[in-house]
């Protein structure tokens, strides 16, 4: 299963800055012919709306929320492909004071908010004849990083439902991929203390991995040295070969 951007309307979550508001200026790029932008708040996309015009819609959305999201799905009914882009990070590692509220936190946007969303829009996506659901995990999701324990634990959650939504969606004609980034020049990577590639390495990674019908994709330095480390066991237990 493979899927060109190319005349094909989008919803990016998160898409009013670092790696989202990349993907999004990738799809149009590349032909999509509309993107919605769903934030937390519309006024973060003005500079997104004054480049784009019209290919651009601003959808208000709470990734903590049930009801937000079911509401963001109905005002996106002629979606072809949805990028779960939105997450959080907190800097927390197992022993700390604050570990329960924060893997709290992290579980609500990173896990819940992936469920809420294939939820909410697969119906929409099978409906308009198939498309694609690009969710984004991080390296994080391979190993664990010490202080940042309760958002590893979270986006290995993330990781194993994108897995099970991959199998789910299949015979719907949606296609699936895990994205896996390492540190990216990005706030949330400024915030815990890292530097990396420029976000524009995710979202062109994106756009060829559609395009290549890949299940997973490490897409910068580090994620891809990561790669070389975990494909065996990816290619022989993640996404082995049908039997023949």
């Amino acid at each position: 299963m493979s899927l060109s951007i190319k005349n094909k309307v989008a919803l990016v979550t998160g898409a009013n800055r670092g790696i989202g508001k990349a993907i999004v200026e990738s799809f149009l790029a590349h032909g999509a012919d509309k993107v919605y932008l769903a934030v937390r708040n519309p006024e973060t996309t003005t500079d997104l709306a004054r480049t784009y015009g019209e290919r651009v819609v601003t959808l208000p959305v709470d990734m903590s929320n049930a009801e937000s999201i079911a509401s963001l799905a109905q005002h996106a009914r002629d979606v072809q492909v949805v990028v779960n882009n939105a997450g959080v990070l907190e800097i927390a590692d197992p022993l700390c004071d604050h570990v329960e509220a924060a893997l709290e936190a992290e579980i609500t946007v990173n896990v819940l908010g992936l469920i809420r969303v294939a939820k909410a829009f697969a119906p929409i996506l099978e409906a308009n004849g198939g498309g694609a659901l690009v969710q984004l995990n991080s390296v994080a999701s391979i190993t664990n990083f010490t202080e940042f324990t309760t958002y590893s634990a979270s986006k290995a959650a993330a990781y194993s439902v994108t897995q099970g939504l991959r199998d789910k969606l299949a015979p719907k004609g949606i296609q699936v991929l895990s994205v896996h980034p390492g540190p990216i020049a990005t706030d949330m990577a400024a915030k815990a203390g890292l530097t990396g590639d420029p976000a524009s390495s995710v979202a062109e990674g994106v756009v060829a991995a559609l395009e290549q019908g890949a299940f997973h994709l490490f897409p910068d330095t580090v994620a891809q040295e990561i790669w070389g480390a975990y494909q065996g066991f990816a290619q022989a237990i993640i996404t082995p070969p049908p039997a023949q």
